[in-house]
């Protein structure tokens, strides 16, 4: 054999001949579950109409639920997250209410002002 064909079957088959067989390797990556733990939502009801400190309860669980996954209790920082979350609800809809209450009320009493001055 000349110095030719050994570089010829060092570098790979000849076109004519039969396909070789690759394999493949796969590599099992543990995945990390993301646990929403409703931080943000729970400081800012908080900070904006915290209406029967609704949004300092979930802001509470928020941080237990982030608490529990930084540990690695996935099924606690759920349960947390949970609870963090319908408080977040029950304070969003209390906050909602409340804001067009106040609205309708500034509304009607202006207009009953308006009223009263001849306008």
């Amino acid at each position: 054999m000349d110095k030719g064909q050994n570089e010829l079957s060092e570098l790979g088959a000849p076109a004519g001949s039969a396909p070789t067989v690759t394999t493949a390797t796969v590599i099992k990556m543990p995945s990390e579950v993301s646990t929403p733990d409703h931080v943000v939502w729970s400081f800012f009801n908080t900070l904006f109409m915290n209406t029967c400190c609704l949004g300092f309860i979930a802001y509470i669980y928020s941080v237990k639920s982030r608490d529990r996954k930084m540990v690695g209790d996935i099924v606690g920082a759920q349960a947390y997250a949970s609870t963090a979350r319908i408080l977040n609800v029950c304070a969003l809809i209390i906050n909602i209410l409340a804001a067009l209450i106040l609205i309708i009320t500034l509304a009607v009493n202006a207009a009953a002002v308006l009223r009263g001055m001849g306008v």
